[in-house]
């Protein structure tokens, strides 16, 4: 015997269970992807591939940098001794920028924290 089934079929109780799964869902969904801010994400270019955190202090920040810099320093130093004259000659400028970086750095790092940072002579 044949039943004749419509196509989808109809079922008087399934508005409740769409709202359900539907309600489910957003909760869901707010639950695993906050809604974000959009001047968070209007302040940055969504094709940036590293991205330093808003929420850290300028202090930090410059002793970071001063840390980098201090690295680069020895690096280039280290480099200059391995070299010939004319390369030489090129690392050794490239540490005097380094150099020039890290004290105008260690000057504004005096100016954000005062005594935190340590006394020059």
């Amino acid at each position: 015997m044949y039943k004749v089934t419509p196509n989808p079929p109809h079922a008087s109780n399934a508005e409740p269970a769409d709202a359900k799964l539907q309600a489910a869902a957003q909760r869901a969904i707010h639950h695993y992807l906050p809604p974000s801010d959009d001047t968070a994400t209007s302040d940055h270019a969504t094709n940036n591939l590293f991205l330093v955190s808003p929420n850290i202090d300028t202090e930090t920040l410059l002793a970071n940098a001063a840390e980098n810099l201090e690295s680069a320093n020895q690096m280039a130093a280290t480099l200059a001794f391995d070299l010939e004259d004319p390369h030489r000659a090129i690392i050794l400028g490239i540490q005097q920028l380094i150099d020039l970086s890290a004290l105008l750095v260690a000057r504004a790092q005096e100016q954000v924290a005062p005594a935190a940072s340590p006394a020059t002579a």
